[in-house]
């Protein structure tokens, strides 16, 4: 026998409908996508806003839906990277986003700007690196078979010029069924031409601490893929050992201190490992970036290669360009204009009669 589910057109009433149990969870939380989201249960936050999973009643699927608030200038600028970034990232290691909308549930066909509040609808994963981490270290098998899939994405997100700058193992989802690895939350992305110099124009202390390289601790505003490449590395380390490498308690630690900082149980654990994983890890743990292994070249290093397939690791055909960070540029110059403009009406004092 066969019940009816919250997806068929005889599915109880409670269950059809925005106005019905399934649907509170979402209102509680904020979330406006009218009727056809229902079965909300809270997932996380990402770095621009909270996130729920959700059934999807249109397609008969589970997904997580994002919701970001834009209430500012700088919140729009976020926002609007991350919509454009996620929009074009198209590949096995990286979560699918199926949709973009607005309050209501409204199509927003490219624009945004006139709401205060979008939902990012995107593939649900089972779980993430962090939460398999809490229950200890991984094996090696899998902690290299997880670490070739974090290499083939990043070799696709820096083709498409792209700096992810939070990975760590929250971002990192996992599916336990076939244990296919996606990077995801790129809330705090950046598109990067490599043509063209960025220095002063980066943001600071982006990365979660724990993850960040000496790169972002000499030089915040100045950095490179790079930085993702050392996150990685930090990531490996602590698949092999279940624990994390540099545990610092300050968001301001300076190079000279990480040697004291490392957790030395855990860089103990990493020398019992082969001699391939070690070289490994020295090559993308190594400081000066311009040493330090790419994602492709990660790729071809010995360590991967009961993975490594060149014919499948494919890169962006579309990768961004310096353009795309101008018009970013005007866009928000214009946005901060506008909300302006719309604070100043709002706030308007009164004039004596």
């Amino acid at each position: 026998m066969r019940f009816a589910g919250p997806c068929d057109p005889v599915a109880p009433r409670g269950q059809r409908g925005c106005g019905g149990s399934e649907g509170a969870m979402g209102r509680m939380y904020g979330y406006d996508l009218g009727c056809r989201f229902i079965n909300f249960r809270p997932l996380g936050f990402g770095a621009n806003g909270l996130v729920l999973s959700a059934l999807d009643s249109k397609s008969c699927r589970k997904v997580a839906v994002k919701k970001i608030t834009i209430s500012d200038a700088r919140s729009m600028k976020h926002a609007f990277r991350e919509i454009k970034i996620i929009r074009r990232l198209d590949h096995d290691n990286i979560v699918k986003v199926y949709e973009v909308l607005g309050p209501k549930g409204t199509n927003l066909h490219g624009d945004f700007f006139k709401f205060n509040m979008v939902y990012i609808v995107q593939e649900y994963m089972e779980t993430d690196l962090a939460r398999l981490l809490e229950q200890g270290k991984l094996t090696e098998e899998h902690a290299k078979l997880f670490m070739y899939q974090l290499l083939r994405g990043l070799k696709y997100i820096h083709s498409a010029n792209v700096l992810h700058r939070d990975l760590k193992p929250a971002n990192i989802f996992i599916s336990t069924e076939d244990l296919v690895l996606k990077i995801g939350d790129f809330g705090l992305a950046r598109i990067v031409d490599q043509h063209y110099s960025h220095k002063g124009y980066l943001s600071e202390g982006l990365v979660t601490k724990w993850y960040r390289s000496p790169r972002l601790l000499l030089s915040p505003n100045n950095y490179t893929k790079a930085i993702d490449m050392w996150a990685a590395g930090c990531i490996l380390a602590e698949m092999l050992t279940g624990r994390m490498l540099f545990a610092g308690t300050s968001r301001t630690i300076f190079f000279p201190l990480l040697p004291s900082l490392m957790d030395l149980k855990a860089w103990n654990q990493i020398l019992t490992t082969p001699k391939f994983s070690i070289d490994f890890l020295e090559k993308i743990l190594t400081f000066n970036p311009m040493d330090r292994l790419t994602a492709e070249m990660g790729l071809q290093h010995p360590y991967m290669s009961p993975y490594s397939c060149p014919e499948d690791e494919p890169v962006s055909q579309h990768p961004f360009r310096i353009e795309d960070e101008i018009d970013d540029i005007l866009l928000m110059e214009k946005c901060s204009i506008l909300i302006f403009n719309q604070t100043s009406q709002f706030f308007k004092p009164k004039t004596c009669k």
